[in-house]
């Protein structure tokens, strides 16, 4: 990932990446997500959800209840 940017949620459920970075551009914050499942085997890997460094501490609020 670039540099300035903080991860703040990961899961193995793509779902749930989804979910996590729709809550944060609801607040305003800029969200990407980062998928890194094995292109051939779909359960290995995590899928990261990334904010700009700036944002890192409200975002982790906002993600505790996820």
């Amino acid at each position: 990932m670039e540099k300035g940017w903080k991860e703040v949620f990961f899961t193995a459920h793509e779902y749930l990446a989804v979910i996590a970075r729709d809550v944060l551009e609801n607040e305003g914050i800029k969200a990407i997500i980062m998928n890194q499942h094995d292109s051939a085997y779909q359960t290995f890997g995590e899928i990261s959800v990334f904010v700009e460094e700036k944002d890192e501490k409200k975002a982790l609020e906002l993600l505790k209840e996820l």
